[in-house]
């Protein structure tokens, strides 16, 4: 199984983290909601898969670009 490292776009703080390690995700749904200017940008994952790494957690800042989660599709 390829694993796919999920970047935020944007910088700011972790606000929400819908998933869990362990848990699947599909294409598109939000992996972590980063908080950037007083509004919440979902981050979603990119394919199918397993969360296998959480690599942020809630009030974490996060810089653009920064690898959040790590999952195997």
């Amino acid at each position: 199984m390829p694993e796919i490292k999920i970047v935020t776009e944007v910088a700011g703080r972790i606000c929400a983290t819908p998933v869990q390690v362990g848990g699947t995700v599909a294409d598109g749904d939000d992996v972590v909601v980063v908080e950037a200017m007083k509004m919440e940008i979902p981050v979603p994952s990119p394919a199918n898969g397993t969360i296998t790494s959480l690599l942020v957690k809630v009030d974490d800042v996060v810089a653009e670009g920064q690898a959040i989660a790590i999952v195997a599709s």
